[in-house]
C-alpha cells in the first residue's frame, strides 16, 4: 500500500484554494473497460481510500503522516473474500449501503432493496419492490439508495423519474409505502424531449448531521431538508451550458451517465463531476463555486488548480474553453471527500487524482 493523501487544513472554510497532491494510474491512451475506476471511497477516519474498478479489483491506499509519495512496494496483504451474499438480485446491483446499527446493510437494484445480516450470507429481506405484475406497465427503476447516518430504521431511494422516497422500516415489514415523498415540480415551459432523461437522480446522499439530503441528476446538485418534501432548499447548477448540447448528448449515449456527488466532513461544501475531466465544487454558506481540472498537466507536487470556465459563445476569453471543445469521454464520475481534512480523490477514467487544500 502507498501514501494516499497529504495533510490538509480543516473542513471549515471553503476558499477552494487547492493543490495537486499526487495521482495514480496509467498514462495511456486506450485504455481497458476493466482498468476503468467504477468508486472511491475513504473509510470512516479517512486513513484508508479503497477505490474499485470494472475488472472486480479492489486497491486500498494508506495515509502516511508527512506529504507523500507514490512508490511501488512488495504486496503485503492479499485479500479473500470473507462471506459472499449471493442470489438475491436478478438485475446490476446499483447501490450498498452499510446500516448505522453496524449489523445489517441493504443492496439495491432496478426494482428490489433486500436488507441484509452481516453475518447471514444465505437469505435477505426484501424491503423494496417496485416490479409491476406486468412489465409493459415498468414507468420508473431504482437508480440509488442509502442508509440514514444516524437511524437504522430510516433509508432512502431515488428513481428515474427524479422522486426520492424517505421510507421507516418500523411502519411495515415491506416499505412499499413510503413516509416521505420529495420532488421538485417540474416548469411546464421548459418541458423537452430529454426532460425525463436528464431529471433521473443519479446518486442520492445523506449529510454528515442527518438533516439534510443531496441528489444528483444530469445537470444539477440539490440539497433537500428532511423536513421539507415540496421543493429543494439549495440548486446548484453544474454543467447548465450544456442544455444546449442535449441532443448530442443522447446520441453518443454520455446523457445517461451517472454521476455521483458527495459532501465535506462539515456539510459546508459539496463536489461533484463534469466532462472534460472537470469537477465542481459549491460552498453551501457563501454561495460561492469553482470548476477545477484533474490533469496531468498540473500534476507538479504542490502544483495550485486554477479554476477553469467555460465559454458558451461570443468571444472566448484567453484561459477559457469553448462549450465545443470539451472532451465527452473524459468524465468525473466518482468523487470522495476526507472526513475531516480538506483532502479530496478524484476518479478521471483509470486515474485517481488527490487533491489537498492548499496551505499558505
Amino acid at each position: 500500500m502507498a501514501g494516499a493523501g497529504g495533510g490538509g487544513c480543516p473542513a471549515g472554510g471553503n476558499d477552494f484554494q487547492w493543490c495537486f497532491s499526487q495521482v495514480k494510474g496509467a498514462i495511456d491512451e486506450d485504455v481497458a473497460e476493466a482498468d476503468i475506476i467504477s468508486t472511491v471511497e475513504f473509510n470512516y477516519s479517512g486513513d484508508l481510500l479503497a477505490t474499485g474498478d470494472k475488472g472486480g479489483r479492489v486497491v486500498i491506499f494508506q495515509r502516511e503522516q508527512e506529504v507523500p509519495i507514490l512508490k511501488p512496494m512488495d504486496l503485503m496483504v492479499e485479500a479473500s473474500p470473507r462471506r459472499i451474499f449471493a442470489n438475491a438480485h436478478t438485475y446490476h446491483i446499483n447501490s450498498i449501503s452499510v446500516n448505522s446499527d453496524h449489523e445489517t446493510y441493504l443492496s439495491a437494484d432496478d426494482l428490489r432493496i433486500n436488507l441484509w445480516h452481516l453475518e447471514i450470507t444465505d437469505r435477505s429481506f426484501n424491503i423494496v419492490d417496485i416490479k409491476p405484475a406486468n412489465m409493459e406497465e415498468l414507468t420508473e427503476v431504482i437508480t440509488a439508495a442509502e442508509f440514514h447516518p444516524h437511524q437504522c430504521n430510516v433509508f432512502v431511494y431515488s428513481s428515474s423519474k427524479g422522486t426520492i422516497r424517505l421510507c421507516d422500516m418500523r411502519s411495515s415489514a415491506l416499505c412499499d409505502r413510503h413516509s416521505k415523498f420529495f420532488e421538485e415540480p417540474e416548469d411546464p415551459s421548459s418541458r423537452s424531449f430529454f426532460s425525463e432523461i436528464i431529471s433521473s437522480i443519479s446518486d442520492v446522499k445523506f449529510s454528515h448531521s442527518g438533516r439534510y439530503m443531496m441528489t444528483r441528476d444530469y445537470l444539477s446538485v440539490k440539497v433537500w431538508d428532511l423536513n421539507m418534501e415540496s421543493r429543494p432548499v439549495e440548486t446548484h447548477q453544474v454543467h447548465e451550458y450544456l442544455r444546449s448540447k442535449l441532443c448530442s448528448l443522447y446520441e453518443n449515449d454520455c446523457i445517461f451517465d451517472k454521476f455521483e456527488c458527495c459532501w465535506n466532513g462539515s456539510d459546508s461544501a459539496i463536489m461533484t463531476g463534469s466532462y472534460n475531466n472537470f469537477f465542481r465544487m459549491f460552498d453551501r454558506d457563501t454561495r460561492r463555486d469553482v470548476t477545477l481540472e484533474a490533469s496531468r498537466e498540473s500534476s507538479k507536487p504542490r502544483a495550485s488548480l486554477k479554476p477553469r470556465k467555460v465559454c458558451t459563445g461570443g468571444k472566448r476569453k484567453k484561459d477559457e474553453i469553448s462549450v465545443d471543445s470539451l472532451d465527452f469521454n473524459k468524465k468525473i464520475l466518482h468523487t470522495a471527500w476526507h472526513p475531516a481534512d480538506n483532502v479530496i480523490a478524484v476518479a478521471a477514467t483509470n486515474n485517481l487524482y488527490i487533491f489537498q487544500d492548499k496551505i499558505n
